[in-house]
């Protein structure tokens, strides 16, 4: 009855997400429009100075790289320009407009925005991208009209739009794979491997669901060649995966199932915890390859191996950003602890039960968080996660 007079006491406003992308000038025109019988009282918007721009509101101040917003009356709105894009340290583009296409992510597009509300007052959401009149456009969402999405957004009170997007001329593949909706998606004409990758999927996603039961019901690949980001990147429900990443590498890795990993988990390190997030993916990838027969369990052993010798380039794994030799020991490191839970606990526990409550809980993971979990699961301390020897201090 409590739960009944709760959902009763709910009470809705709309946010309209509106952006206009012109590959003329490589901007986003946004409008942000909130409505309702009750506002929220207070918003503040986190903004990257550099790519927010030109903010207009009557209600609206700014300072430095935060905007503060009093909705007035029952409907109230904000515009400003967005610059799509946008490159990471190597030069190449992980956000790009171009006269045929645009790549880029919703929440970058939009803000992280902090609501000032009360409890009982939630909101409801749509994004509408406005594109040139022969572009399509795809984003991990339903579609509420031909360019118009309803976004979902499960416990948080103000949604936004989150996870990659892509619109333009552009060829598609979609299938229905172990429960979720699967979109390969890429621009015309760059020779993307749309149907192989649907293929590699329709038997590897169901298996990582397996130890990820909660992952997303729709899921949105995005494919382009240079000079896009020569690697995978992962968003909300989305990845973005060069088209020249091949879906199994030399070494029995894959990155399209490491980045499916971090789309499965959500979580994100602290100041020494990123080898947990990396090396889990990293692990899973080439876990998942051997459980669906992929590679013989002689090529990954052999892949173990090699991560080793390369993970020696990185004792230490208390940094804030893993590299490639980190992630690599992460993933050995991983593959130990899954062997001593299985073995104290006779079987009936191994690392799969950690990292599915990891990914139940996602947010922030702590070495003390993923140290409990682990030896929970064992019953017993693992000397393989006590801090010197994680440092290279010390062998277990």
């Amino acid at each position: 009855m409590a739960a009944a007079a709760a959902d009763v006491e709910k009470q809705y406003y709309d946010i309209g997400y509106k952006a206009q992308l012109d590959p003329g000038s490589g901007l986003a025109n946004v409008e942000i429009t909130l409505s309702g019988k009750e506002l929220p009282s207070k918003l503040t918007l986190h903004l990257d100075p550099e790519r927010h721009t030109a903010l207009e509101g009557e209600h609206l101040t700014i300072e430095d790289d935060k905007a503060t917003w009093i909705p007035s009356g029952a409907r109230d709105g904000i515009r400003y320009q967005f610059v799509i894009d946008a490159k990471k340290s190597s030069g190449r583009y992980d956000s790009r407009i171009t006269d045929k296409w645009a790549i880029l992510r919703s929440d970058k597009l939009i803000p992280p925005i902090s609501a000032r509300a009360p409890k009982h007052l939630q909101s409801r959401a749509t994004l509408e991208i406005e594109a040139p009149d022969d572009w399509n456009v795809l984003l991990p969402y339903e579609k509420k009209k031909p360019d118009t999405f309803t976004l979902k957004d499960p416990g948080r009170r103000f949604i936004r739009p989150k996870g990659w997007m892509i619109a333009g001329k552009i060829g598609s593949r979609q299938d229905i794979i172990g429960g979720t909706d699967t979109v390969v998606a890429g621009p015309l004409g760059k020779g993307l491997r749309r149907q192989d990758t649907l293929a590699f999927l329709s038997w590897t996603l169901p298996e990582l669901k397996k130890v990820f039961p909660q992952f997303p019901d729709k899921l949105l690949i995005v494919m382009a060649g240079d000079p896009m980001w020569r690697g995978g990147l992962s968003g909300t429900r989305s990845l973005f995966m060069h088209a020249d990443r091949p879906l199994i590498s030399g070494n029995r890795t894959s990155s399209m199932l490491h980045e499916l990993v971090h789309v499965a988990t959500g979580i994100r390190g602290d100041k020494e915890s990123d080898w947990i997030v990396e090396g889990i993916a990293e692990y899973y990838s080439l876990k998942t390859l051997r459980r669906t027969g992929g590679i013989s369990q002689k090529r990954y052993l052999q892949a173990l191996d090699d991560l080793a010798k390369w993970g020696k380039e990185s004792p230490d794994l208390l940094v804030k950003r893993s590299s490639g030799p980190t992630t690599a020991r992460a993933a050995v490191l991983l593959s130990e602890i899954d062997e001593a839970i299985q073995k104290s606990s006779n079987g009936e526990k191994s690392l799969d039960d950690v990292v599915r409550t990891i990914a139940v809980d996602r947010g922030e993971i702590t070495l003390e968080k993923f140290r409990t979990l682990a030896e929970q699961a064992a019953g017993m301390e693992i000397p393989q996660l006590e801090r010197t020897f994680l440092a290279g201090k010390k062998k277990p």
